[in-house]
Order: C-alpha cells, then structure tokens, then sequence
C-alpha cells in the first residue's frame, strides 16, 4: 500500500516539476530602464541671452524605426497654391462673378429702352437715355403742334369759304384783313408748314434711332465686360529696308508697331 501511494503521488506531482523545469529555461525578460542624463547649458556672465539648450544622452527610437533617435517633421514656408475652376461662377471671395449674357442685354433694352444698360450695370448711361428720350419727345410734340397751326391756316388762306380765319391768330386783333396779301401768307404758310413736318418727322426718327443705338449699347457692353486690356501700350519704331518689285535699289523706310 505505502509503494502505491508513493506511485500515484509520483505520477500527479510528475506534471508540475515539468512546469517548473520549462519556465526555468526560459531567458527573463528585462525591462527597459532609461537613464537619461540632462545637460543644461548655463549662459556665462557677460553673454547674450540665448535659448537654453536641452541635450540628452538617451536615444529613444520609435517602435519599428531603424534609427535610434527619433526624427521630427520639419515644417518648411512653402507659398500656397491656388487651383481655381474656370467653369466655377464664383470668385475667390466666395462671391458669383458678374457675367451678363449679351442676349438677354438686347432683349431688355428692347423691352424698354435702358434696361440693358441698368442689367450691365452701367447706371450712368441711364440719365443720357432718359435725358435724349425726353428732348425728343418734347421736340416732336412741339413742331407736330406748330405743324397743325400751320396747316390749317395754309388750309384757310388757300379755301373760298369766308369765315375760316385761322391765319389771323397768327397777326395782332387790330389788323384789317383786307390788308394782307393772300399770295405772300399761302407762300409763308406752306414753307412753314413743310418746315414744322420735317422737324417732327427727324425727332421721330431719332427717337427710333436712339432706341436702335440703346439695344447695340446693351449688346456691345454685354459682350466686352470681361475684355482684357493690357497696361502695355507702346509704339515701336525702327528703320528698315523696303524692297519693292522693279526696283534695282532698296528703298529705306520706317517699320513701326502699336502694341496693346
């Protein structure tokens, strides 16, 4: 009985003095100590003042670097570049770019005369229309009134009726009528007239025109909004020789150029 209760307790304390032997023949794992010693550099007497410097001896390297000291990123003043879509209707500021569409300029200012010019934003051409649209309105009612005057007063010298008297509201209430010539008022009042009609009909065609020319404004102003004109306007000039076909000899000239 005694050698089997030696036996079975061979047999259970067997596996653990194997645990025991593994772990003795397994190397230690040693933590790392880092001894870091500072040096600080002290500004001697009399020196100017500089940073204070901060050497150290330990090189602690990042996990999976292959240098021993650790290498910062250093941050250069690199000038920014800016990428800007053409196609994008926006500016820089973040504001939409004014762009106006020549078409729809034409159409306006078809519309009604100086619209094209308040959609392009040019708002001190609006007072030079108004102002031409109101001269020749009032010049055209004017010689189309003085017109009528004249035409029935032409009417009434030139009838054999009596009492039509419209021409003496052209003469003072105290002139006898039997003292007029009738021959010299037809002529006067005929010239008269045709004079008044042709004034009236110029302020009509050049209120037509004035509107034409508001419409080509709004399309021209449309269109050229965004020309470029360069700052560089010179005149280059220099001698040359022209040779001309049948001539023997070169004929000197002066070759010049306007750049802009």
């Amino acid at each position: 009985m005694k050698l089997l209760a030696g036996f079975l307790s061979a047999v259970m304390l067997l596996p653990i003095g194997c645990d025991l032997a593994r772990a003795a023949s397994l190397p230690q794992l040693e933590q790392p100590v880092l001894n870091a010693e500072v040096l600080v550099k002290v500004p001697e007497e009399g020196s100017a003042p500089a940073d204070t410097e901060v050497e150290s001896e330990s090189d602690i390297a990042s996990p999976g670097s292959d240098s021993p000291q650790a290498q910062l990123p250093v941050e250069e003043d690199t000038p920014l570049t800016v990428v800007t879509d053409p196609d994008s209707p926006y500016g820089l500021d973040g504001k939409k770019i004014f762009n106006p569409d020549p078409t729809r300029a034409v159409w306006l200012s078809a519309l009604f005369p100086g619209l094209g010019q308040i959609y392009n934003r040019r708002y001190w051409k609006l007072p030079i229309i108004v102002a031409g649209y109101m001269g020749l309105g009032y010049g055209t009612s004017w010689n189309a009134r003085m017109y009528q005057d004249y035409q029935q007063a032409y009417a009434d010298v030139m009838d054999d009726d009596p009492d039509t008297k419209a021409y003496l509201d052209f003469f003072p209430p105290n002139v006898d009528e039997s003292t007029l010539d009738h021959d010299w008022l037809a002529r006067t009042f005929k010239s008269r007239k045709d004079y008044y009609r042709r004034n009236r009909d110029l302020c009509i065609i050049c209120c037509v025109g004035l509107y034409l020319l508001a419409m080509l404004d709004a399309y021209v102003d449309a269109s050229l909004s965004h020309f470029e004109v360069s700052d560089d306007i010179s005149l280059d000039v220099a001698p040359s020789i022209l040779v001309i076909p049948g001539q023997r000899r070169p004929t000197p000239a002066l070759n010049w150029a306007f750049t802009f």
